[in-house]
């Protein structure tokens, strides 16, 4: 295919032309939300943002960040009646359209994402604008839960076990699955009865809807290649292939701050300031002792005190950032920015791991003569009949998953002899990057419209499917940079992608993989075909073999929102080691991380369940830190406490339900 300017410049006007009528029919849908589905305007038990003129001076409690560990943190200790807690978000409320998980891809790049990006780097992300990977957290109440695929995974056992022979007491499998179980409500009656499983928790679990017909494909053609088939990922066994299961309500996202903080919107000793940005925590470089919060909401900068801890869940790009913007972390990055180092801790940004994928894996397909279309295509989504099943029925594609409908782990050659933890994870999806036409995908994955150009354009809206492999256990590591001494500077994110070849042959494999799945007796009846073994450009100048599949994984590298590690869980006698196993900072007071930065080495999977697992044991351990067992019971018995339960016969309005009985933590 002839390759120039002038089709660079076609694909870039053409996906400029398609994205405001895309951006009209959101702000359609989202007013026709508003007039017809109550339940998710919710109005009534949306959270309330409390006024500067009423934040108090003092708290028992601030939590910075209300995210997806954030959110449950706050949630849970302000169920002791006699602590006055503070959750501080940066961002605003989750929007209407968040509820949809088929839009959140739209979600990036817009007002609920930091809008971070990668330090440039010739390794990897060759395809992107400025050699800079995207990198979308959640600005928003709710953080990153708001804006990610939603995909229920717990990670395997032996990753927990594998934090408890760092020396991490307390974190092993059999310590963290009973948080697992009571964070859960599982509504999928297949798996719901099974003893790991919780039913009264607050995060709903269901199976993704609207399921396209390629799902049983899907499954057969793993089947074929000798994969084991599942209910679920997050049984005994995690080698399977298995239907998506997600943090979903009635179809619709269920987010942290829809699960732990709309039923206790009433709760007087719980204050949430949205539009918070904190600048600085506060520690007396004496003691080194942390006792107050800076932030600033709307132009008013404002100070609080903390009589017990601060609860720092800002997520692993903003807590080291406000780690060191305080005064602790590495020396020379605090000295060369002028500030004063009130603790030194070198491994704070240090240990940055991620769920690195290989964008790209399309494969075309043709839908048998007479049948309707199997893929998921943008023009079909946009047809008007598909917004009223969603606002009349609550059904629909706007309730299906863009990214995957089956998800698999494998073993790749590379990985020990035997082993029951998968080194790739395998997304497969109805949809591809073919399929929007690059309206939302090329601008979430930061592509060039060169690169798309060249590699995708011919076959927009064409049928297809993707497979994706994502790196389960990178060895690589990056790291984060302090820019400066302003809080309002984002945090250098250097991922160090591929430094460690392993990494980048063990992606090999899975898209190797991808391409067996094409091959499969069910795929072949539909002519599934790679698409660069169709007519495509030469982004890889005529490689094949592995280092065509090695171009290509350097040029689409993607994020799956699982940074972490960057601010590692481990004992003093680890000198990178951040925080300790109780989460309290080594050698400072009163502070403690509570998000995904703590984790020594990244999950199995998925890092959203394992975040909010982290927030719920960290809240007991704050509690049997704080209040004597006597005391604790005693609340139990005499505080009323919320059912979080949403129950179906009310949709999406909260029941609360009052215990009377006692409830030990």
């Amino acid at each position: 295919m002839g390759f120039g300017p002038l089709e660079s410049q076609y694909t870039r006007m053409r996906i400029m032309l398609t994205r405001p009528t895309s951006a009209l029919i959101l702000l359609i849908l989202d007013a026709c939300i508003w007039l017809q589905r109550t339940d998710v305007v919710d109005y009534r038990n949306r959270v309330q943002d409390i006024p500067s003129q009423f934040i108090y001076d003092v708290y028992d409690f601030v939590v910075i960040g209300g995210g997806s560990a954030g959110a449950a943190a706050a949630a849970r200790l302000s169920e002791v009646c006699d602590w006055n807690v503070l959750l501080l978000e940066a961002g605003t409320d989750e929007s209407f359209l968040s509820d949809l998980p088929y839009l959140y891809p739209a979600l990036q790049k817009g007002p609920l994402d930091w809008q971070f990006e990668t330090e440039p780097n010739e390794r990897f992300c060759q395809g992107m604008r400025g050699n800079r990977c995207s990198w979308p957290r959640g600005k928003v109440l709710g953080g990153s839960s708001v804006l990610n695929a939603m995909m229920y995974v717990r990670g395997h056992p032996e990753d927990y076990d594998e934090w408890a022979r760092f020396g991490n007491r307390g974190w092993s499998w059999q310590d963290v699955l009973p948080y697992f179980v009571k964070m859960e409500n599982v509504r999928d009656p297949n798996i719901a009865g099974r003893p790991y499983h919780g039913t009264t928790g607050p995060m709903t679990v269901e199976l993704i809807r609207n399921r396209s017909a390629l799902q049983p494909m899907f499954l057969q053609a793993a089947q074929e290649l000798g994969m084991k088939l599942a209910d679920e990922v997050n049984g005994p066994d995690q080698l399977v292939f298995a239907p998506l299961h997600g943090s979903i309500r009635d179809g619709l996202r269920c987010s942290t701050a829809k699960a732990y903080l709309r039923p206790i919107g009433n709760r007087k000793n719980l204050h949430i300031s949205m539009n918070s940005m904190v600048e600085r925590i506060l520690i007396d470089p004496k003691d080194r002792r942390a006792y107050g919060v800076v932030f600033r909401k709307g132009n008013r900068r404002q100070f609080v005190l903390v009589t017990k801890e601060i609860v720092l869940s800002a997520g692993a790009l903003n807590s080291p950032h406000l780690l060191m913007l305080s005064g602790v972390g590495p020396r020379d990055q605090l000295q060369r920015h002028g500030i004063r180092v009130i603790h030194e801790l070198p491994g704070v940004g240090q240990n940055l791991q991620d769920h690195v994928a290989a964008g790209g894996g399309v494969f075309l397909i043709q839908n048998p003569t007479g049948s309707a279309p199997l893929s998921i295509r943008l023009v079909e989504v946009n047809e008007v009949s598909v917004a009223r099943d969603f606002l009349f029925r609550n059904q629909g594609r706007l309730l299906s998953m863009p990214s995957c409908e089956v998800m698999g782990f494998i073993n790749t050659k590379y990985n020990k002899p035997g082993s029951r933890r998968g080194d790739v994870q395998i997304f497969m999806s109805a949809q591809s990057d073919i399929s929007d036409g690059g309206t939302e995908g090329q601008a979430g994955a930061g592509l060039t419209y060169e690169y798309y150009a060249r590699n995708f354009e011919s076959w927009v809206y064409h049928d297809s499917f993707l497979i994706m492999p994502l790196l389960m256990h990178p060895e690589s590591r990056g790291w984060l940079e302090l820019p400066s001494a302003n809080p309002m500077d984002k945090i250098k994110i250097y991922p160090n992608y591929f430094a460690v070849e392993r990494d980048l042959d063990i992606l090999v494999e899975g898209l190797k993989f991808g391409v067996r799945v094409a091959e499969t007796s069910v795929m072949r009846k539909i002519n599934a075909t790679f698409i660069y073994d169709a007519e495509h450009g030469d982004t890889c100048n005529g490689q094949v073999g592995d280092a065509f599949f090695k171009c290509l994984i350097q040029h689409y590298s993607q994020t799956i929102y699982h940074p972490s590690g960057t601010a590692k869980m481990g004992p003093a006698t680890d000198p990178m080691a951040v925080v300790d196993d109780q989460l309290r900072v080594h050698g400072i007071g009163g502070l403690r991380v509570v998000d995904a930065s703590i984790m020594p080495k990244i999950t199995t999977g998925n890092t959203n369940a394992p975040t909010i697992m982290i927030a719920e044991r960290a809240a007991d351990l704050i509690k049997y830190a704080h209040l004597p067992a006597l005391a604790r019971e005693e609340h139990y018995r005499q505080c009323a406490s919320i059912d979080y339960q949403y129950h179906p016969s009310t949709s999406n309005t909260v029941t609360k339900v009052i215990k009377s009985s006692k409830k030990v933590p």
